[in-house]
């Protein structure tokens, strides 16, 4: 189980950091419009295109990065008061409930979607640039697949927690400002509640 989750986990990773460009191109089409438009009174007819479609490519392919790093949205006010195994068998149920029925959905009605689309090579109906996405709609099918590999992996981070009583540690990352401090802040306070327990108390002046 160890070796499929370091498995899932660089795959996500390689993924999500290689589609993470896309926000590059969007910066850059976006730009380019700004310029173009404000300074030389010619607005281009792709770059609305062009930026929806890169960030839902981002959006739909860092999904398993995500969910590998632990960073979707859950109710932590209720779930960190849990001790781990109580966590992992919690999450095991909602993995087999809501998880997977609905990434296999996605996976069966993108391929529905995305084979329509090649058929008729469909272009983009939101401007008159006729930009073609017949080939991003593979983006739906590939995302929801990568999905259900780190979907595997996350049941068996669950198992092994049931097994241990801990959670597996993840790879080290880039992370969030805010979770640095909020790591830095606890660290400070345990350090300092361990000095407090060492310093003899005073004997009371007389």
């Amino acid at each position: 189980m160890h070796r499929y989750i370091h498995f899932a986990d660089t795959v996500s990773a390689w993924f999500g950091k290689a589609f993470a460009w896309c926000v590059v191109l969007m910066t850059l089409a976006v730009s380019y419009e700004v310029v173009v438009r404000y300074w030389f009174r010619a607005p281009t007819v792709w770059a609305f295109d062009l930026t929806y479609i890169m960030y839902g490519t981002l959006f739909m392919m860092a999904g398993a990065y995500t969910l590998s790093r632990d960073g979707h949205v859950r109710g932590d006010f209720i779930y960190r008061l849990w001790k781990p195994r109580t966590q992992a068998k919690v999450e095991l149920v909602l993995y087999f409930l809501f998880f997977f029925p609905g990434i296999l959905a996605l996976v069966f009605s993108g391929w529905r979607y995305a084979s329509r689309s090649w058929r008729y090579l469909e272009v983009s109906t939101m401007s008159p640039a006729n930009v073609p996405i017949y080939q991003f709609k593979s983006i739906i099918i590939a995302a929801g697949i990568l999905l259900v590999i780190q979907g595997i992996a996350q049941v068996f981070r669950c198992i092994i927690t049931i097994r241990t009583g801990e959670w597996p540690r993840q790879k080290e990352d880039v992370e969030e400002l805010e979770t640095i401090l909020q790591k830095e802040g606890a660290e400070a306070l345990r350090h300092g509640s361990e000095a407090v327990d060492v310093i003899e108390p005073r004997e009371p002046r007389s």
